[in-house]
């Protein structure tokens, strides 16, 4: 990696970087960017799965700008001849072989990433990232698919979980597992604060706190992106208030798909590896995480609102990215004189 800090849309666009400099730790490497993909998949499957579920309540035209809204949340650019229809979007960021960040490309270089460490993690997270991964391949050569859409993104879901569940189980928590444990935070942590800065961009800080029953749908929509509706409605019961809803997605401790829960998660690992090899060299990434923390802890959304919603996400980004890169520094590409002295 180079010494400029990374977008999370460069990270997104171009996946294991550190892969084109040295590479001292291959394992850790991989284990990471395994997370990371399988991440970056459910996301994708959650998005569309949803988009394909609300076409039945909307106009031709609040389909069109919700599907460019996902293919924004995803940092994904289709061709211009693509068809603006919604299965027609679907399939190309699920299937589509030039497309990167697509589902099916990512649960590949997922596979490939588990193959290299193939005599690190367990025979049961091998077979189940080879289920997966077979399925997505058989989908892929077969339009059927198109008849049971929800089918499919549910088992694409269903697998990654699996595979989560089984690494959990199944893999020593050691420094290899730690790794597993920080790519997925990362990718969640930078995936629903693009997602949050899209559903909020332009809205006005004095209607924050008034009813969201104009956007009904785009509200529920976001909670169900982040499979947050049930427990939501749980703190706020139906009160669909925007700034309850960012309350909820940016701060809440206890909600796995909330930012400040998945910092926390990161805290952990950091400071488990940390432990683990009785090192030093991961204080950078670790006094970097501490402030992440601290901003989301000390948080409260009436001065994020009134200090700019999208600043604030733009600020986690950015953190996430100078993470990444003191990880990058501490465990993954440093300098060979640092390994030795």
């Amino acid at each position: 990696m180079g010494a400029a800090r990374m977008t999370q849309s460069q990270l997104v666009n171009n996946p294991n970087p550190a892969r084109s400099g040295m590479m001292l730790s291959r394992v850790a490497d991989t284990l990471y960017w395994l997370s990371r993909y399988l991440e970056r998949a459910e996301h994708s499957a959650r998005l569309i799965d949803l988009q394909l579920h609300l076409m039945l309540d909307q106009s031709p035209q609040t389909a069109e700008n919700r599907w460019e809204r996902l293919l924004y949340a995803l940092y994904i650019k289709p061709p211009a001849e693509l068809p603006s229809d919604g299965l027609s979007i679907a399939n190309y960021i699920t299937f589509h072989a030039d497309q990167t960040n697509g589902i099916s490309a990512c649960i590949a270089a997922a596979r490939e990433n588990a193959r290299h460490v193939r005599e690190l993690i367990s025979t049961e997270m091998w077979e189940q990232i080879n289920r997966l991964s077979f399925r997505v391949k058989a989908a892929a050569i077969d339009p059927s698919w198109h008849d049971q859409p929800h089918e499919f993104y549910h088992e694409v879901k269903e697998g990654i979980h699996l595979f989560q569940g089984i690494t959990d189980s199944t893999m020593s928590h050691g420094e290899g597992w730690q790794f597993i444990q920080i790519g997925r935070a990362l990718e969640r942590i930078g995936a629903s604060a693009n997602l949050l800065k899209l559903y909020y961009a332009e809205l006005p800080a004095s209607v924050f706190r008034t009813s969201a029953s104009h956007d009904f749908l785009d509200w529920i929509g976001l909670l169900k992106s982040c499979t947050a509706f049930e427990s939501y409605c749980k703190v706020y019961t139906a009160d669909f208030r925007p700034d309850c809803i960012a309350e909820f997605l940016i701060l809440n401790p206890h909600f796995p798909h909330a930012i400040r829960f998945a910092v926390s998660e990161l805290y952990t690992a950091l400071h488990a590896i940390e432990q683990l090899t009785d090192s030093k060299r991961g204080r950078g990434a670790n006094r970097l995480v501490g402030r992440l923390r601290s901003l989301l802890e000390y948080g409260q959304i009436d001065e994020i609102v009134s200090g700019g919603l999208s600043a604030y996400l733009d600020e986690i980004q950015a953190q996430c990215s100078q993470i990444h890169e003191a990880l990058y520094h501490a465990y993954i590409s440093y300098p060979i004189e640092e390994m030795v002295s």
